[in-house]
Order: structure tokens, then C-alpha cells, then sequence
């Protein structure tokens, strides 16, 4: 009976440890965090050419009136980043039509992030009789997570509104993965530039 006891009192003191090295984070505060903003952003200006000479039928310093149409509600921002890609090819860009001579529709055909997870371990364990739960026990895990975009424009003559041409689609993917391995060894692979860090530990100032 007494060695059951001891049996007993060092599994909960097992438990408990386990359960003290756990870390609470809370993921954002925001609509989209950090990663996904740069999946998205990134995605759209890769997706645009960085060779010089546009590859739209019209001629250099052009005034155009950009549209944009999409179910995304990241409309605005993939306007900011074509509007930018435009100006570099040569052509005067502004939301009225006055003094237009064309009009560009950037149609978003797809603009989001997709994400998945791989999982190998116990996961986290509420016990029922003891009021002691167990964390996330991960002896392999993998957070996925990647962004898309995919959009085209339609090209229209101002101020007769005689259709052009539609361009090829604009296609690009970003990533990033966060893995941890044996419990305690996290680590991530990405193709973002300058992605967010997360702290474990707060950072101190002077």
C-alpha cells in the first residue's frame, strides 16, 4: 500500500512537471498575423515581373485609371502593389478618370493563405479525476503554412472603353514552416524575406 502511494505521489509530480514547462502564447491580436500579412504581400509582388519593359500593349507614360475586382477583402493592398509595379514600367497611375487614356481592371482570381499540420507525439491531456493536465508532447511536429496569389488584368481604352487585351495570369507561392522536434527543439523554413521572430523569452531594454 505504502509503495502504491509512492507510486501515486511521484506520477503527479511527473505531471506536473511536464505540465509547468509548457508556454502559453497567445497567437495575434490581429486580424492576420505578422506571417500571413508577408505570405500575401510577398506572393502578389513575386507574382509580378522584374524585368524591365512591360508586358501590356501600352505605351510608356500612359496615364491609367486602375481598377481592382476580387472576393478577397485584401483588394487594397494588391491595388497598392500593381499601382507601384506599374509606375516602374513607365506609366502615370491614379484612381479618376480624368485625363486617362486607359483603364486597367486587376481582376484577383485568387488571393489567401492555406495551411496544414503533421503531428507525432501524445497530444495535450485534460485528466479528469486529478486536476492536472498534460501539455502537447511533440516528438515531431509541422505547421504549414503558405500564401497564394493569382490575378490578371483587363486592359481598356479611355475614354471609349473599347476592351484590349487580358493578360496571362500572375502567378506566385510563398511559405513558411515551423517545426519542432523531441519536445523542446523548434526551428522553421521559409522563403519570406525578413519574417517575424517569436520570443520565447521577453526581450529587456535599457
Amino acid at each position: 500500500m505504502k509503495k502504491m502511494i509512492h507510486m501515486i505521489f511521484l506520477s503527479v509530480l511527473l505531471i506536473g512537471l511536464l505540465s509547468a514547462c509548457s508556454t502559453t502564447q497567445k497567437i495575434t491580436n490581429s486580424a492576420r498575423t505578422a506571417t500571413e500579412q508577408l505570405l500575401l504581400s510577398e506572393a502578389i509582388s513575386r507574382s509580378l515581373p522584374k524585368q524591365n519593359g512591360s508586358p501590356l500593349p501600352i505605351p510608356k507614360g500612359a496615364i491609367i485609371k486602375l481598377d481592382v475586382t476580387g472576393l478577397t477583402p485584401d483588394k487594397d493592398m494588391a491595388k497598392g502593389v500593381v499601382a507601384a509595379w506599374l509606375g516602374l514600367q513607365g506609366y502615370i497611375v491614379q484612381d479618376g478618370a480624368e485625363k486617362a487614356t486607359h483603364r486597367i481592371n486587376v481582376v484577383i482570381d485568387s488571393l489567401g493563405s492555406e495551411a496544414g499540420n503533421t503531428f507525432f507525439g501524445i497530444p495535450p491531456i485534460q485528466a479528469s479525476l486529478i486536476p492536472v493536465s498534460l501539455p502537447e508532447l511533440a516528438l515531431f511536429k509541422a505547421d504549414l503554412q503558405s500564401g497564394y496569389a493569382r490575378f490578371h488584368v483587363d486592359v481598356f481604352e479611355m475614354p471609349s472603353g473599347r476592351f484590349i487585351v487580358s493578360s496571362t495570369p500572375f502567378i506566385a507561392d510563398t511559405y513558411y514552416n515551423a517545426y519542432t522536434l523531441l519536445f523542446l527543439i523548434s526551428f522553421h523554413r521559409t522563403d519570406l524575406d525578413s519574417p517575424p521572430k517569436v520570443r520565447i523569452f521577453p526581450k529587456w531594454t535599457k
